[in-house]
């Protein structure tokens, strides 16, 4: 795992363990960092062993939408996921505390990144046996929580924690996408311009770089150069360029009418989609 995400890690198991703990016991307890990688140590398929009788199911991370993070700013998600537990289980907030997580990796043992929630999440009892639970997920790029190569698919799961250091952790629940934010810039001229003259479009597309905290170009990406006319809603393609080596666009198009030009790039599985501001052109 990263150093920085492994943190994260074991902060968000230490956060669930404390809350589960009473204070006379605290100094006993073991530690956070213990529990999390003896769940993890024994994890097969994204299922630990454990004595701790109960179920994940049902999770939605962000409400099905990706999650899309920059260079700086924190991004929280919610996630929502049901327990299911044995009826004699206490699920008191004195004795049980469970968190959504997310992994990087094809399991929970063999991930390379994984954030579990800062805080325990808020349940109800649907019936004797079942939960329903909502937490939050933080993401922090500015104090390097992701690597580039964390951009893509990711895997859903949940833990569960209670005061006699039962514990449960279960991956293979889901997945969702973590991608790097993107910008795309336009500026359209001459302004104005005479009707069957040259217009010609450039911009860039950039995404977040989450080793540098800084944007840089996403290169030899297909860009679509559209047009607005003033007066209606729609954009249509007028054609496709490729962004160059600096993520830099030009495109050229036979001035008619006044309206808008923007570009528009339609997303990778990594970078999410993203349309320019539209620039007004007024065509004498």
């Amino acid at each position: 795992m990263h150093i920085r995400a492994t943190v994260a890690a074991v902060a968000g198991a230490l956060a669930l363990s404390a809350l589960v703990v009473p204070a006379a016991q605290a100094a006993d307890a073991p530690s956070g960092k213990a529990a999390f990688s003896s769940a993890s140590a024994d994890a097969d398929s994204g299922t630990t062993a454990s004595t701790l009788d109960v179920t994940f199911s049902d999770v939605k991370v962000n409400s099905g939408k990706n999650i899309v993070v920059g260079t700086t700013n924190v991004v929280s998600f919610p996630v929502t996921y049901t327990v299911t537990h044995a009826a004699d289980l206490d699920t008191s907030s004195d004795n049980f505390a469970t968190g959504p997580l997310i992994y990087h990796g094809s399991s929970i043992d063999t991930a390379d990144n994984l954030f579990i929630s800062d805080d325990p999440a808020t349940c109800t009892a649907a019936s004797s046996t079942v939960l329903d639970c909502k937490g939050v997920i933080n993401i922090r790029p500015a104090d390097g929580d992701l690597f580039n190569s964390d951009a893509g698919t990711w895997g859903a799961g949940a833990l569960a924690v209670t005061s006699n250091d039962e514990e449960k952790m279960q991956g293979g629940l889901g997945t969702t996408k973590v991608q790097r934010y993107s910008k795309l810039t336009v500026n359209a001229g001459p302004e104005p311009v005479y009707k069957g003259k040259t217009i010609t479009s450039t911009g860039k597309l950039s995404r977040a770089n989450w080793e540098d905290n800084a944007y840089h170009g996403y290169t030899n990406q297909p860009v679509k150069l559209q047009f607005r006319k003033a007066g209606t809603s729609t954009y249509t393609t007028v054609k496709t360029v490729y962004s160059d080596q600096y993520g830099n666009l030009k495109a050229t198009a036979t001035a008619q009418y006044d309206g808008y030009w923007r570009f528009s790039f339609a997303g990778t599985t990594t970078t999410p989609a993203v349309n320019a501001t539209g620039d007004y052109v007024d065509v004498k």
